[in-house]
């Protein structure tokens, strides 16, 4: 049988291991990961193979050469250009003159190959997408198939509320060769992102199978150490290529001319290659000691993973360590843990590598050096960097100035040298510090940088979509945290940057070696002026000043002492509006509020409105993206009223014939727009689904559920003040008050509840919300939103907590209560 072993790729994730060394001849025990597929390969019956190659292509040909060494028969195609996945498959189809079994030369596994070849001949499947099931399905493409196994859905890369299963698509495919006759050649072409939708558009036969055993994508160095310590445990199939024997209670695998010394203290499970020695009163235990390495008298080695030809002094300390080859380390030397030290560097005696650095190729560190901070960058993160379009983390201990120099340099090298940015904060002085260290990694990478120091959000959406900029970034304390710093990123256009650029941006991150610009090619700071008067000329043209002139309003507004207040008071000066000011001036201790205080704001906003008999009352957040609203009674309209209040008028006052709303949307919006014969269309839950809305699905309105809506023409994205002038014409048009219209909408009763999942079991909870309600009328947007009996409920992952929200509504309590525990349970027993 015929195999193509995918062995192109770049390993950034695995740097520095794979500065010198090609990514599939990264070992795993003593052995190349890929020669473990080989071995697998041949085992299976695959003997006639074809390797993929492209980055490092020498090292890989080198070692296998032609194959017989392996039991097999090796050829080798090098593409020249990068044609993606698919593409790549396509160059190779004078290969494929029959069933062909496409693997990564990278992966990590012991599925039975030869039993899947037979399933997909017993399906007569045209292509077949070997599955498992992962704790975080996230960094992976997830798919959902049928009784029969075939394919009805997959999606690449989701978040948490599209992640509808723990299935994902391992990378391993069995193809027919009419199937590979699909993919156009010399053409960049992607199996999830194209062959497999064309082939789900064609009702092709596409099949999916769930494989027993064991399977890890070796992606970065955590990845790596936990296929190490799932090796050595025993929970994959793996041969060694070494005999085991027992010394004392520890199992060890002996290469050829293995020197032991005496007094050792070995346990758990050890791997020693080819001619390593270990000295007198070593102490070693679950570690792998590559080839031709010495381990000094007395020295300790902890979970650690030694390649070869490496010298390890007497009595140093390494824990969770991974060292690469030629490494030479004095006596004394301790790495602390999760240490990386990569080819040909040299440690000097006593020095001390602490936890989590990374030292890199043919590096010296002096003797008694204490190596904290020169390739460490304070902070761990133990999920994703980017949480959509934000980066979160704690002020000035997992965000810190060198942090953010760091994530600079990554998105300026991801933008690439030339590109311009936009960048502005809030008023606090840690913001000001941490977008200064932002903008110094942007001018290290070659990018220019047009700081608008202190502007709010829609400015600098606005500014983005006026200029000529590749990005933008804004600085703020989290509205819900103060302790919390975010950097929001942006499109070029003024739209929230999508997971799929800022993944790159992530790999260049935790890569660490992006590229720097030279002396002459340093970005240029430059601070523009006149763009805040410039967004209040172009705003004024986009409303109707003269409508809202004659209603006369008396308006009362709490700027929660936010940017709105820089912007607000002088538009509304030229509407003729009788405006009274609260908390119009900068004050960075407040921009962070606990739900008690924001009940104070919005009570104090309710009584002067009623003082002063207004006509409402609105109080912007901080960052001018949202609004909350008091009617003319000095009554509080939480955020889902206020959608389906400016729902109505924007439909009573416009022409349109759909709109868009957050799955987590009121049923009254559909209530509202049948009335007028307008599509609504549910997205998921993020401000960027709602951008996206408006820009792909050719819609006339966005209303959120967060209390920021999005009216197409000025703004790309939310604004609050462009928000509420918007509603003062609609109600100027119409004549009415949102006291007048509230009656109608306060039918409906809603109950959310938010139940503990932990991180591991999301997916698996997920996989089971989908089996039990397969039957009902559901959306699968943002989690599993099941339409009946007049309400409906919605079941979704919290992306950053270790959660589920359950949220219900009805015009029914008795359905909202019952509904929301019986889902409540139902995700408690999921996770059994």
């Amino acid at each position: 049988m015929k195999a193509i072993i995918m062995a192109g790729g770049f390993g950034t994730r695995l740097r520095p291991l794979t500065i010198n060394t090609p990514k599939p001849m990264v070992p795993i025990g003593t052995i190349p990961m890929m020669e473990h597929v080989v071995n697998l390969l041949k085992k299976n019956g695959f003997t006639e193979l074809a390797s993929l190659l492209f980055f490092q292509a020498e090292g890989i040909r080198n070692y296998f050469k032609d194959g017989r060494k392996f039991g097999v028969k090796m050829d080798y195609l090098l593409p020249t250009e990068d044609y993606g996945t698919a593409g790549a498959v396509r160059f190779a189809d004078t290969f494929i003159d029959e069933t062909v079994l496409i693997i990564s030369g990278d992966v990590m596994t012991d599925f039975d190959l030869e039993g899947a070849i037979r399933w997909h001949k017993e399906k007569n499947s045209e292509a077949t997408i070997l599955l498992t099931r992962v704790e975080n399905p996230l960094p992976y493409g997830i798919v959902i198939i049928n009784d029969q196994g075939r394919i009805v859905r997959f999606l690449e890369k989701p978040s948490w509320g599209e992640a509808f299963s723990d299935t994902i698509n391992t990378g391993i495919y069995i193809l027919e060769p009419r199937t590979v006759g699909l993919i156009p050649p010399k053409t960049n072409f992607d199996f999830s992102q194209n062959l497999y939708p064309l082939m789900l558009s064609k009702k092709m036969g596409l099949y999916g199978m769930i494989a027993d055993g064991y399977w890890k994508d070796v992606g970065n160095i955590n990845e790596y150490r936990l296929a190490h310590k799932d090796l050595l445990a025993g929970h994959v199939n793996l041969d060694l290529a070494l005999p085991k024997m027992m010394v004392g209670d520890a199992a060890v695998y002996l290469g050829n001319n293995v020197k032991l010394g005496e007094n050792l203290d070995l346990d758990g499970v050890i791997v020693c290659g080819d001619d390593s020695v270990i000295a007198n009163g070593a102490k070693i235990k679950n570690s792998v000691i590559g080839p031709r390495t010495r381990v000094g008298e007395g020295a300790e080695i902890d979970r650690s993973v030694i390649w070869s030809d490496v010298q390890i002094g007497a009595e140093s300390e390494l824990t969770s360590a991974i060292v690469c080859d030629r490494v030479s380390m004095g006596d004394n030397v301790a790495l602390l843990d999760d240490v990386v030290v990569s080819d040909d560097c040299k440690v000097g005696n006593g020095a001390t590598v602490k936890a989590n650095c990374k030292i890199w190729p043919g590096k010296t560190v002096d003797d008694g050096a204490i190596v904290s901070s020169s390739l460490v960058w304070g902070e761990k993160w133990n999920r994703e960097l980017f949480t959509q379009s934000k980066v979160t983390g704690l002020a000035l201990t997992e965000i810190t100035p060198e942090m953010a120099v760091k994530l600079g340099g990554a998105f300026g090298a991801y933008l690439g040298q030339g590109k311009r940015v936009v960048t502005s904060r809030d008023a606090s002085d840690t913001s000001r510090l941490l977008k200064r260290g932002l903008i110094a990694g942007f001018l290290a990478a070659g990018v220019d940088a047009d700081d608008l120091e202190m502007l709010p959000i829609p400015v600098v959406r606005y500014a983005l979509s006026k200029g000529d900029y590749a990005a933008g970034v804004y600085v703020r304390h989290n509205p819900a945290d103060h302790n919390l710093i975010d950097f929001i990123f942006f499109n070029g256009d003024g739209r929230d940057m999508p997971t799929t650029k800022l993944k790159k941006v992530e790999r260049l991150f935790f890569g660490e070696d992006f590229k720097r610009a030279r002396l002459d090619e340093i970005g240029h700071l430059d601070n523009p002026q006149g763009m805040l008067e410039q967004y209040r000329s172009d705003f004024i043209a986009a409303i109707n000043p003269g409508i809202i002139r004659k209603a006369g309003f008396k308006v009362v507004i709490d700027y929660a002492n936010g940017g709105a207040s820089m912007i607000f008071p002088t538009i509304f000066s030229q509407l003729g509006i009788n405006l009274v000011d609260l908390n119009a001036f900068l004050d960075p201790r407040t921009f962070s509020r606990h739900p008690d205080e924001l009940v104070q704001s919005i009570v104090q906003l309710s009584s002067i409105v009623r003082t002063l008999h207004a006509d409402i009352g609105f109080l912007i957040n901080p960052a001018a993206e949202k609004l909350t609203a008091v009617d003319e009674n000095g009554y509080f309209i939480d955020n889902q009223l206020l959608l389906l209040l400016v729902t109505d008028l924007f439909l009573r006052t416009h022409t349109a014939r759909r709109i868009s709303v957050p799955v987590a949307a009121s049923m009254g919006v559909e209530e509202i727009s049948s009335k007028y014969g307008v599509e609504v269309i549910r997205v998921r839950n993020s401000h960027l689904a709602m951008m996206e809305a408006l820009e792909q699905g050719n819609v006339d309105f966005v209303g959120g559920t967060l209390g920021g809506f999005i009216f197409p023409g000025f703004q790309t994205g939310s604004d609050a003040i462009l928000n509420a002038v918007n509603i003062l014409e609609m109600m100027a048009r119409e004549k009415v008050r949102l006291g007048e219209l509230r009656g109608h909408y306060e039918k409906y009763i809603r109950k959310s509840v938010s139940v503990p999942c932990p991180w591991a079991k999301k997916g698996k909870v997920m996989r089971q919300l989908i089996t039990d309600t397969a039957t009902k009328n559901r959306q699968l947007i943002d989690g599993v939103r099941v339409i009946e009996n007049g309400g409906w409920v919605l079941v979704a992952p919290e992306n950053m907590t270790a959660a589920f929200t359950i949220l219900a509504e009805s015009e029914s309590k008795d359905f909202v209560e019952k509904s929301v525990e019986h889902y409540k349970a139902l995700v408690e027993k999921a996770q059994e």
